[in-house]
């Protein structure tokens, strides 16, 4: 069994912080880690207002905290909190704070997340994207493909002036990269990845899986999205949201106790407290 790094004699506290987090999954995921690794910890879900991140940061007891998972809509906010690594300071964007006496550190874990978990679907690369939306996700997404082999990337966004942005990190990256309307013609693309709320989705949804080599959403909750009822229908290969949140949590578990942890261990977590909920991603 893989041991943690951190020695502690204290149980340490942990928690995934958003607006709303009450549907997280990310307390399962977490608390099965620490079972894995012997680690007597806790990991909660903690809702915090917008605009509230660095005061319920100031507010922790650091001789008990170890460390955050931060969600929407706080990722952007977490950046200031700490020394950031080499991912946030080029997307701009973390979603994970480890709380040291030696100096806080912010990291994005959703760009090695996403890697892998294309990979654990057989997708290693991906010349041609497809990304829906333009926020923080997409950031992480655009970072990650890049480092799958992407030549070119088309954003798809409601209103294209707000993912300009994403032209000047992809040009940062050598992938070409241009943006346009939601529901423009987009051809075929080996990855199709959407970033954005499932309802936003419904009447693009067919024509872009049926484009798509593999089909991404990041949601998982509620399940199935329009986009991967289509991509299932299209005969495509359907990555979801708990593939991403179990991918990235491998990295956040490392980063918080030392120690590793599987993929499939925190997969097999997360579709299990979902049966617990009467909820399935399976169709």
């Amino acid at each position: 069994m893989p041991r943690p790094v951190i020695s502690t004699s204290a149980p340490m506290k942990c928690a995934v912080v958003g607006h709303p987090v009450a549907h997280s999954l990310s307390p399962a995921l977490h608390r099965a880690a620490y079972r894995q690794l012997g680690l007597d910890w806790s990991y909660e879900a903690v809702d915090v207002e917008p605009g509230g991140l660095a005061r319920f940061v100031g507010g922790l007891d650091r001789g008990r905290w170890r460390g955050l998972s931060v969600t929407m809509p706080h990722k952007p906010d977490l950046v200031a909190l700490g020394a950031p690594d080499e991912l946030v300071r080029l997307t701009g964007v973390a979603n994970t704070l480890v709380l040291d006496a030696a100096g806080d550190t912010v990291h994005n874990t959703d760009v090695p997340g996403f890697v892998r978990s294309c990979e654990a679907h057989g997708l290693a690369r991906a010349s041609r994207v497809v990304i829906v939306g333009n926020g923080a996700t997409a950031a992480s997404v655009l970072v990650a493909v890049a480092r799958m082999g992407a030549r070119s990337v088309v954003v798809l966004a409601r209103e294209p002036r707000r993912g300009e942005h994403l032209v000047g990190l992809a040009g940062g990256l050598g992938v070409a990269c241009e943006v346009r309307r939601l529901g423009d013609p987009v051809g075929s693309c080996d990855l199709v990845a959407s970033t954005v709320p499932a309802a936003a989705l419904g009447p693009h949804a067919a024509a872009l899986a049926a484009g798509a080599g593999v089909v991404f959403d990041a949601v998982y909750d509620p399940w199935p999205t329009p986009l991967a009822t289509a991509g299932r229908n299209a005969g495509r290969v359907v990555v979801n949201g708990l593939d991403l949140l179990a991918g990235q949590a491998v990295d956040q578990v490392r980063l918080m106790t030392g120690g590793l942890v599987s993929f499939e261990l925190l997969r097999s977590a997360g579709e299990a407290a979902l049966r617990a909920r009467g909820e399935t991603l399976r169709d």
